[in-house]
């Protein structure tokens, strides 16, 4: 139940390379079911339509949008502007470059699996093993291998042979706290040199004996300044793709 509804959310995420997809209808009726069979699928829709509920946090989990938005949060944190960029701008903007880095994994995926799904081509099973094939693989060669066994060994399973081996209940979790990780990383390097600056000005401050004036007040427009000198967006943002693999 839960691979069908997964397959549903990859169509649904990655299937924008289509030019024609058919848009299936459901009609609801509140009639008991007749037949064991009919009871299947009306619990095979409730299943499943409870779980498209989830599916901006599936999405979200199985992308980069949790690396960008966590070291767009140290960076604002780092300068010291308390609200701005706003929130809003910061999300939108891990979302923007999550679907450019996500892209290309999405077209392959379509094309394996989807496309020649939706064409009648192959069935669920080969459409759904080839259409999160692609994902997977980012996926794992983003995560640590150390975090992959981690729930290897919660789970007390053999270590896999291949990457069609390793299920994405055990894929996704590994993912996620590798992107966290890496995340914070990369946080710490973004606070070092405005820590610096801060320490400069304090010291400074206290030289001239001017120990009531806060130091944050005088060096955020130092910050500021830096960061737009060294176009500090461009290459933020350079260096956080590159880091993708």
């Amino acid at each position: 139940m839960l691979r069908v509804a997964i397959f549903i959310l990859l169509m649904a995420t990655f299937g924008f390379g289509a030019e024609s997809v058919p848009v299936p209808t459901m009609n609801f009726n509140l009639s008991a079911p007749d037949t064991p069979k009919q009871l299947v699928s009306s619990l095979n829709v409730l299943v499943v339509l409870t779980l498209l509920v989830l599916a901006p946090a599936m999405v979200l989990s199985m992308t980069t949008f949790t690396r960008f938005v966590i070291v767009f949060g140290f960076l604002r944190q780092a300068m010291g502007t308390q609200q701005v960029p706003p929130t809003q701008i910061l999300i939108m903007l891990a979302m923007i470059l999550t679907f450019f880095v996500m892209e290309p994994i999405g077209t392959k995926a379509y094309e394996a699996g989807i496309k020649p799904y939706i064409a009648e081509e192959i069935g669920y099973e080969e459409a759904y093993a080839k259409t999160t094939l692609p994902l997977k693989n980012f996926m794992i060669r983003n995560t640590r291998e150390k975090d992959l066994a981690l729930f290897f060994r919660i789970r007390k399973m053999e270590n896999p042979q291949s990457v069609a081996d390793v299920p994405l209940s055990i894929v996704v979790p590994a993912f996620v706290i590798s992107e966290i990780k890496t995340a914070f990383e990369i946080g710490f390097l973004i606070f070092l040199p405005f820590l610096v600056i801060d320490m400069v000005v304090a010291s400074i401050l206290m030289s001239m004996g001017m120990m009531m004036l806060p130091p944050v007040m005088i060096s955020l427009p130092f910050k500021i300044l830096v960061f737009v000198l060294i176009d500090g967006w461009s290459l933020l943002i350079g260096n956080l793709i590159a880091t993708i693999k």
